[in-house]
């Protein structure tokens, strides 16, 4: 936390501006959309992004708690301080008012990057959600419209120029889809925390957000769930036919939606 801070490599550091981490060097994928192919980086995502905003707000959160329970209070108190100005500059940034959802991206080398993405959900669906509660049902209902499919979001809405509908075709092609469309199985995770953030009560139809996922096991990597998925019906399965984080997301939110979960 401290060299993030003061600044470190590949461009991430703090801005003092606005307490908002920012990240990103020529050349160079440092998200987890992380596409690259003959020196192409597809989703550079250069600037300020919202998920690492939204976990770089929780993180500041969990070590202002740690130094109290470790009994710094100068440390608790500093760390508290520099979250608040995160979340007073997230809030203030990055809603985008005309859309309805979070920008993917601020301060970007164009600019603020207005495409609809997943990335948004974590803003609300992480222990401590950086976003005000009054915007988050509006991200829910465009995340839900626009990127919820049956195995997972897309990774891109379908009214993006840049929308693939289908990861298939050589290398360049195939990269190409990556992040841009093809649907991502473990992000039902972070979709199924966020849906209980804003329906605490509701594990039963967080639950029936599974239902997709449990169908899709013996079809593809026989008791497993794969990588990815093509973005439109039938939701064909391509990549690794198990994922790790797939399983893992679909498996932790199997036990978080259980009748007997608190």
């Amino acid at each position: 936390a401290d060299a993030h801070l003061r600044g470190t490599r590949f461009g991430i550091g703090v801005d003092p501006a606005d307490g908002l981490l920012r990240q990103g060097a020529e050349g160079y994928q440092l998200t987890w959309m992380d596409a690259k192919v003959d020196g192409w980086v597809v989703t550079p995502r250069r600037g300020k992004t919202v998920e690492i905003n939204a976990l770089w707000y929780n993180a500041l959160c969990a070590l202002s708690g740690w130094e109290t329970e470790l009994g710094d209070a100068d440390r608790a108190r500093a760390f508290a301080d520099e979250a608040s100005r995160v979340r007073a500059a997230f809030n203030r940034r990055f809603w985008n008012e005309s859309a309805g959802h979070l920008f993917d991206v601020v301060d970007g080398p164009d600019g603020d990057d207005a495409a609809c993405r997943p990335n948004q959900l974590f803003a609300i669906s992480l222990p401590h959600p950086v976003l005000e509660e009054s915007r988050w049902r509006p991200v829910l209902e465009v995340v839900r419209e626009k990127l919820l499919t049956p195995v997972g979001l897309r990774s891109l809405s379908p009214d993006h120029p840049d929308y693939k509908s289908r990861y298939f075709g050589d290398l360049r092609t195939r990269d190409g889809a990556y992040h841009q469309g093809t649907v991502w199985g473990w992000l039902i995770g972070p979709w199924v925390d966020a849906w209980l953030t804003v329906h605490p009560e509701d594990r039963a139809g967080a639950r029936r957000y599974l239902e997709g996922v449990v169908a899709h096991l013996p079809e593809f990597g026989v008791g497993s769930i794969a990588e990815i998925f093509d973005a439109e019906p039938p939701y064909t399965p391509r990549g690794c036919v198990a994922q790790a984080w797939s399983v893992a997301e679909a498996l932790r939110c199997w036990v978080k939606t259980g009748e007997e979960s608190g």
